[in-house]
């Protein structure tokens, strides 16, 4: 035992000499250290870069089996299901894992929102955090077409044309975006390159940036409590404890969990009722044949919905397409929008947690309108809470001054 030991020290000893591995341990997990007051918000990171490999890993496997046109595509998506071995699990866990992906997404941008994590000194980490966002939802439409059922091909043909609306160089851009005057074997080849080469390798380095300038200012608080600020004498803060083995064991605890949640859907509800697999999908792309409705997947149907809720301007739908548009890049203002004194909702007053509340559930129900045909009472609701949905960005900087709030603590609380 002693020999075996002794030649892992050696090993390591060795490495270190060449590569800092110790030095690289030390400083990113026993040697950084998070506020003690972590809570059940602060799993989704974790959790985004867990479902960020499984995609990763899923994805290199489907490709291996996967078609790239439009003659084969949907037929090497059956083969996949029907004939390679463990096909449909890794289908299935691909295709889960992107709505897992938007899920916990969406649930770190609201723990974001709630403890006031995008404030001063974190502007950088969260425009990074929206920029990687962005890529997401690039790299989920790209790969919405792969499987060239009808929802894809018709999903695909409605967004793009939405490019077409732009004045003067709209048609231009929408047959440079599909390589193509329509949606054609080109397009696929073209969205099947940018969904396993460019966007990766994109997302990869977005999400290193977003990790470096974690470590570079620290990890937020439900306090909203700057920690480096309460040092012992030995330097380290006092309401900080080391990220391993402390939080490497909860995180173990919340991907735990999430697998479990996550291969329950996999085994016993991979399409969830159309939501993760729409039914149109399992019917081959023709274009002669159009869908009854035609939606996008549901990460993407609150934008969906407020394009539609903007009525069209001599013919055009260009300001339905600058409304989809802002609802996105309003994200990147937060830091400046709000004026609140305070981080943590826990210290803000009635004004700020009523318009969250009231943002959130704006988002939801035009995510559901979003999924919806056209009438015109969806026509109404979608217009009312795409207008509540802008307020609470464009109305920030008036009702985060006059909210009152709290005395923050000098030291967090448990």
């Amino acid at each position: 035992m002693n020999a075996v030991v002794k030649g892992l020290t050696d090993l390591r000893d060795w490495i270190d000499e060449r590569f800092p591995l110790s030095e690289f341990y030390h400083s990113q997990l026993t040697g950084y250290y998070a506020p003690k007051n972590f809570n059940f918000w602060y799993f989704f990171g974790v959790l985004s870069l867990l479902v960020f490999v499984i995609q990763i890993l899923t994805g290199i496997w489907l490709v291996m089996n996967y078609k790239p046109d439009a003659a084969m595509a949907f037929g090497s998506v059956e083969y996949i299901m029907r004939d390679v071995e463990w096909g449909w699990l890794i289908r299935y866990m691909h295709s889960t894992g992107a709505s897992a992906f938007f899920i916990v997404v969406y649930l770190h941008m609201f723990r974001g929102m709630l403890y006031g994590s995008y404030k001063k000194p974190r502007e950088l980490l969260w425009l990074l955090g929206v920029v990687v966002y962005l890529a997401l939802m690039g790299e989920a439409f790209m790969g919405y077409l792969l499987p060239w059922g009808q929802m894809s091909f018709w999903g695909a043909q409605v967004i793009t044309s939405l490019f077409g609306a732009v004045p003067v160089i709209g048609p231009d851009l929408a047959e440079w975006i599909r390589g193509d005057y329509v949606i054609s074997d080109i397009t696929l080849n073209r969205f099947f390159s940018f969904h396993v080469i460019a966007l990766p390798l994109l997302l990869c380095g977005l999400v290193g940036l977003h990790l470096v300038a974690l470590r570079q200012t620290g990890s937020n608080n439900p306090d909203g409590i700057e920690i480096k600020k309460n040092k012992g004498p030995d330097g380290k803060p006092l309401d900080g404890i080391p990220f391993h083995p402390y939080y490497t064991v909860k995180d173990l605890v919340g991907v735990g969990v999430f697998l479990i949640l996550f291969f329950a859907v996999v085994f016993f509800g991979p399409e969830m009722g159309g939501y993760f697999l729409e039914h149109n999908n399992f019917i081959p792309a023709n274009p002669l044949v159009t869908p009854e409705h035609i939606a996008p997947v549901w990460y993407f149907t609150p934008y969906y919905s407020i394009l539609r809720a903007v009525p069209p301007m001599f013919g055009s739908q260009f300001p339905g397409v600058i409304a989809m548009g802002l609802a996105v890049v309003l994200f990147f203002f937060l830091p400046w929008l709000d004026r609140s004194v305070v981080k943590s909702i826990r210290y803000r007053g009635v004004w700020y947690k009523s318009a969250l509340a009231v943002f959130v559930v704006s988002f939801l129900i035009l995510g559901f309108l979003g999924t919806q045909p056209v009438t015109d009472l969806y026509t109404l609701l979608a217009r009312i809470f795409s207008v509540t949905y802008f307020l609470f960005f464009l109305a920030m900087p008036w009702y985060t001054s006059i909210d009152k709030t709290k005395p923050v603590p000098e030291r967090v609380t448990h």
